[in-house]
């Protein structure tokens, strides 16, 4: 079987397995969908007025999307590698002609049509529900494709250096929770302390905030890196970060158990 063979195989079986898990099917798209709802609708925004929910709708479009984009694949392949360690199925996977990089890379593409499916969702339901005006430019596509990659490579590794199943989504949280929140999405940088600046620029979401809301939001203040517009700027950034998580995270999947 050819390596598009055997990575179409695992894509097949990795996406029915999600498809059977009616639990985990519901909470990906339902609690994007509660956020959007409490922090969109009913906590509604006043520009203009201070504290937290001061910018204009759109300002927050990429803390949305942010929710899938970084928790989706943190805890999926978490779980998933530390669920494969626990069954020892990564000494049955060292039997097959299926690489690691290829077993990773087949993951990546499940949770790239879970998460672009969940990010149709969110963009509507903004819209609807709080008013944003936002452009919809073709960019969208490759930032959140990116993104998955990025945190896709980190999930492995999380999910890879636990001690189990329980281990690796507590991790996930610990990690996912700050970034959310501290890397440009819902909190502008001007709120934050000066001396908090070097960490928010350490951060990969920081790029995925930055590039979203300067393709989505055209008067937003993003500033140009080193003179190049910030939409590619900081997807040349965000690609960088995610190749070397993709590899990172390939390497560390344990060839046995």
């Amino acid at each position: 079987m050819s390596r598009l063979g055997r990575v179409r195989a695992e894509v097949g079986a990795d996406w029915r397995s999600f498809a059977r898990r009616r639990t985990a099917v519901f909470f990906t798209f339902f609690f994007p969908v509660i956020l959007i709802v409490i922090f969109g609708a009913l906590v509604s925004t006043d520009p203009g007025g201070g504290g937290l929910f001061a910018e204009p709708p759109a300002f927050y479009v990429p803390g949305y999307l942010a929710v899938v984009v970084l928790f989706t694949p943190l805890s999926r392949l978490g779980s998933e590698v530390a669920r494969h360690r626990e069954g020892n199925r990564f000494e049955k996977l060292a039997t097959t002609p299926l690489s690691r990089t290829e077993w990773l890379l087949a993951q990546t593409v499940v949770n790239a049509a879970i998460i672009g499916l969940a990010s149709l969702l969110i963009l509507a339901l903004v819209v609807a529900l709080t008013g944003a005006e936002i452009v919809f430019s073709p960019l969208l596509v490759p930032y959140v494709l990116v993104g998955v990659v990025c945190f896709c490579g980190i999930g492995a590794m999380l999910g890879s250096y636990s001690d189990s199943q329980d281990g690796a989504v507590a991790a996930s949280n610990a990690i996912g929770l700050p970034l959310l929140f501290l890397s440009e999405t819902f909190v502008a940088l001007e709120q934050l302390p000066d001396w908090f600046t070097p960490l928010v620029n350490l951060s990969p979401l920081t790029y995925f905030a930055r590039g979203v809301r300067a393709a989505t939001m055209p008067d937003a203040q993003v500033p140009a890196v080193g003179g190049v517009d910030p939409m590619v700027a900081n997807l040349a950034v965000l690609t960088l970060l995610a190749a070397v998580a993709f590899a990172l995270g390939a390497r560390s999947i344990p060839r046995t158990d």
